[in-house]
């Protein structure tokens, strides 16, 4: 009787045992679905490598850091992300802020320097950009370039800059000029540049203008500028690129970031893409990936064109502060959106 009830007890833990491996290779062969509005090309390289090492397959739904987030909050426990991957940390705060993460591994938070994460860790760093001011030299003598990102408020510079105060990007850099300064200098600083700047439709944009002649100088991430040297330079040969530094707002680093929604179907596997991404593997990928963004794992190395992020002397910025509802109330009350 002992033997039988032995055998029995042995078969229901086989048993309970396939079925959880059934209940695995499901979710594999179904796959993860993953909200991207990084880089396709950089996420496509993140997909493969992730996927030739686990085997677990993902689906990638592509669009806008707002255009997502804001999705995601609308389709709630409905919805049938996994993932959310964006370019900047605002749209992560807005989904954090509607309760529809689930806490990060520690394992995986502590792939990534505590710059780069939020303190409560329900979503974390996985990439970073830094602001900078393009300018075209025939334009602009270093001399003159501005020490401070507030010194485009200034009179002798109306006319002669230009931003996309349209997109996630710039609106991410206002983000931390909020955080910073307060609300009632961003305010005085956004109804300045509604007098001084020219806008444009994406920092591409802004770019060529800068490089045709067409404007002086504008304010963008400094990746644009690195990807297209590396493929033409076209649409970036007659311009330089700025930094600010000594913790200036126009110095702020943004991070992307990545979460794992909690009323996502497949736990483990999102929560191991997660791991992967900021993993050695995956932010090598980071170093010779033709994005030009920032690694941010810990001890990781970005791509060796970039100026190291160390000496970006950025300021210090929790990014789970960064308020993209209260940033798109000023900038409409600037009347720049």
């Amino acid at each position: 009787m002992k033997f039988r009830l032995s055998s029995l007890c042995s078969i229901a833990v086989i048993a309970s045992s396939l079925t959880f491996a059934a209940a695995a290779n499901a979710a594999d062969d179904q796959g993860i679905v993953i909200y991207n509005a990084q880089h396709e090309n950089l996420v496509n390289a993140w997909v493969a490598g992730f996927t030739k090492e686990t085997g677990i397959k993902v689906t990638l739904r592509n669009g806008g850091d707002s255009e997502l987030g804001n999705q995601l909050v609308q389709e709630g426990s409905a919805s049938p992300a996994d993932v959310f991957l964006t370019e900047n940390s605002p749209a992560m705060v807005l989904v954090d802020n509607a309760k529809l993460f689930a806490p990060l591994d520690a394992a995986t938070l502590a792939q990534v320097d505590a710059a780069y994460r939020p303190q409560h860790g329900r979503w974390i760093g996985i990439a970073a950009r830094s602001t900078v001011f393009v300018y075209n030299p025939q334009k602009i003598s270093e001399q003159q370039l501005p020490k401070s990102l507030l010194d485009l408020a200034q009179p002798e510079w109306k006319g002669r800059w230009a931003a996309s105060p349209s997109g996630a990007d710039f609106q991410a850099i206002v983000s931390a000029l909020l955080e910073l300064k307060g609300e009632k200098a961003t305010l005085e600083w956004l109804k300045a540049m509604k007098t001084n700047f020219t806008a444009y439709k994406g920092n591409s944009t802004v770019m060529k203008a800068v490089n045709a002649g067409q404007i002086d100088s504008g304010v963008i991430y400094h990746y644009y500028r690195f990807v297209d040297q590396a493929k033409t330079g076209e649409n970036s040969g007659n311009t330089r690129l700025h930094y600010f530094k000594h913790q200036d707002p126009g110095a702020f680093v943004s991070i992307s970031g990545g979460g794992v929604l909690a009323s996502g179907k497949h736990q483990q596997q999102a929560q191991a893409f997660m791991k992967w991404i900021t993993s050695k593997s995956g932010q090598e990928i980071l170093r010779s990936n033709n994005a030009f963004e920032y690694a941010v794992g810990v001890n990781a190395a970005s791509n060796p064109q970039l100026v190291p992020l160390k000496d970006l002397q950025a300021p210090k910025v929790e990014p789970s502060q960064l308020n993209s509802k209260k940033v798109t109330e000023l900038m409409t009350q600037a009347g720049l959106l």
